[in-house]
């Protein structure tokens, strides 16, 4: 095996910086597998990564169908947090008791209603008593799909 010049290497490095993560594995691999025997290792090392991750790139290598087509996706599907409805499945009945006490609205329409609570007493007030947690935007967005809105203070003019 014959090792790269310093300059190829610092270009190698700066490159393997601007690639995703699946790229970065794959790139990894390919050098690797160039190199053959002690490649790995090698290449781990001007790269600043795992042996594993080098390893993982020459296996995805040889995984690969001979007609693969493009997949844009980096991870796996399904990662990333659960949607507040899919997690908790009754927060709209447990947002709406919480707020009950603290309603007001227009006798002569049904369709504005307003609360004295902020979205930090809404959320305080759902984890307490439902263990519920949510964010202050999250609770925004129940106000709004319920169609409340914050009673502000207004001063009469003279």
């Amino acid at each position: 095996m014959t090792p790269y010049s310093p300059e190829v290497e610092a270009e190698m490095k700066k490159f393997f910086g601007t690639l995703s993560e699946k790229d970065q594995r794959r790139y990894a691999g390919i050098e690797a597998m160039k190199l053959g025997r002690g490649g790995i290792g090698y290449i781990a090392g001007v790269l600043g990564c795992d042996r594993d991750r080098v390893s993982a790139g020459i296996q995805e290598l040889t995984d690969l169908p001979e007609d693969s087509e493009y997949d844009p996706r980096i991870r796996q599907a399904g990662g990333g947090r659960k949607p507040y409805e899919e997690q908790y499945p009754n927060i709209d009945e447990q947002f709406l008791s919480v707020l009950e006490p603290h309603t007001a609205g227009d006798p002569m329409d049904e369709t504005i209603r307003w609360t004295n609570l902020s979205q930090v007493a809404i959320a305080q007030r759902l984890a307490e008593q439902y263990d519920v947690l949510v964010s202050r935007t999250v609770i925004e967005q129940l106000m709004r799909k319920h169609n409340y809105r914050l009673r502000k203070a207004q001063k009469k003019q003279p």
